[in-house]
């Protein structure tokens, strides 16, 4: 059975909220930025602000300067947030899968096999507009297709106003035309990399093998060769379902704020998390480290891995960016939690050096050879040098035996999280 797909789009999901709150906003140009802050950015704007040339992260300035007679608005994350969970509890009779967007205005519903209850795909579509628009004043775009890939991709085409309906078996031809950053999931690095080929349009790349593919783009050539044909068989989460992350924890037995005793805890954390991806041949996009102090205070900082990565070391230099930002205060720490998130399929990039390449094989031939061997003897066998006193702090006294109790009076290694 084919799956059929809504996508519900609320164009502008923070004007339209703040327009539906004041009628007198429509068919005016509206920004909604903070306006009390030195480096204010662009949150949203109107469609008519959009067209004056202001986007979403420009600075506020230089967008009242492009479109002067815009309504400057206030963000009030906690309406759309609000909304959100309106318009999902609205859709929510028609299916128990229904996967929302971060308060952006994107609903996707997954109606396969509900056609006996509530007729076709389309007809809901149609009803749950009609209800949005009866009941909140908000105006969604709307698609049916197989798959989230293709649904997104035709709303996008339609966008501010309209709907699209993309049939099963139609999905490659409906894409072969498009420009290729239309189309989720291709990458900016991927973007320019097909442009050296002269390739802009989704039916160019089709027409390639995977191992014409492979050339440039190594493991991510068989993604990218399924994506430019609208093959996409992620389903939509349940409702109340989040994202897929990997999540880490590491206590302190004795608050500390000894700079390598930390390092040395997030380093674990790094190893078990950056297992835990390849486990699931996944990469992580994002990473994120918490870090908890004696005074109760708490700092959150994110960093970008770019390209997406499952490897210990690389991953510890995007940690270590994120928790020399979170951790900048002079007081001790009790708690550390790493956060791997954005997860994707591993992208493959070839170096452009020999030197470099060896480089690359030799990172990874190490982590193979420490993953075998923690998986055959168990995950103490082996340690990093940086994690010893951690494991066991006599380790850095010469003649002393090993088998004490973990550094800083710590309760040991509590790393928990992983599926």
């Amino acid at each position: 059975m084919d799956r059929s797909i809504i996508h519900l789009n609320v164009a502008d999901f923070a004007v339209a909220v703040e327009r539906a709150i004041d009628r007198r906003l429509a068919g005016r140009p509206v920004i909604i930025a903070p306006q009390d802050a030195a480096r204010a950015t662009v949150y949203d704007m109107s469609e008519e602000a959009y067209r004056a040339g202001v986007r979403k992260g420009m600075a506020f300035a230089r967008a009242v300067r492009l479109c002067p007679d815009a309504r400057a608005l206030p963000p009030h994350p906690e309406r759309y947030e609000q909304a959100m969970r309106a318009l999902t509890e609205r859709a929510l009779p028609y299916s128990p899968h229904i996967e929302a967007g971060e308060a952006d205005g994107h609903l996707f519903i997954d109606a396969t096999g509900t056609r006996r209850l509530f007729g076709p795909p389309v007809d809901v579509a149609w009803r749950l507009r009609r209800q949005f628009r009866a009941d909140f004043g908000l105006t969604p775009i709307w698609s049916v297709a197989v798959n989230k890939l293709v649904a997104k991709v035709a709303t996008r085409l339609v966008k501010p106003e309209g709907e699209y309906i993309v049939r099963a078996g139609e999905e490659e031809s409906f894409l072969a035309p498009l420009f290729l950053g239309l189309i989720p999931g291709i990458e900016r690095e991927d973007l320019a990399r097909l442009r050296e080929f002269n390739f802009t349009r989704a039916g160019e790349v089709a027409a390639l093998r995977v191992e014409e593919l492979q050339v440039p783009f190594g493991k991510r050539a068989r993604f990218l060769h399924e994506t430019v044909r609208g093959v996409d068989s992620s389903p939509v989460r349940a409702v109340g379902e989040g994202p897929p992350r990997i999540t880490a924890d590491y206590a302190f037995g004795t608050d500390t704020n000894d700079v390598a005793v930390i390092k040395a805890a997030l380093y674990l954390l790094v190893e078990r998390s950056a297992d835990a991806l390849r486990r699931q041949r996944r990469a992580a996009r994002s990473v994120a480290v918490i870090v908890d102090y004696s005074d109760g205070a708490r700092g959150v900082r994110q960093a970008a891995a770019r390209p997406a990565t499952a490897h210990d070391l690389t991953l510890f230099e995007v940690a270590c960016r994120a928790l020399l930002a979170a951790g900048s205060r002079r007081v001790r720490v009790r708690h550390l939690r790493l956060v791997c998130d954005r997860l994707m399929f591993p992208p493959a990039q070839l170096a452009l050096f020999e030197d470099d390449r060896q480089k690359a094989e030799k990172r990874d031939r190490l982590i193979r050879a420490v993953d075998t061997v923690r998986r055959r003897f168990g995950r103490d066998a082996i340690a990093v040098g940086r994690t010893v006193e951690l494991v066991c702090p006599c380790a850095r006294l010469p003649g002393s035996r090993l088998g004490c109790s973990p550094a800083n009076g710590s309760t040991g290694r509590r790393v928990h999280g992983y599926p």
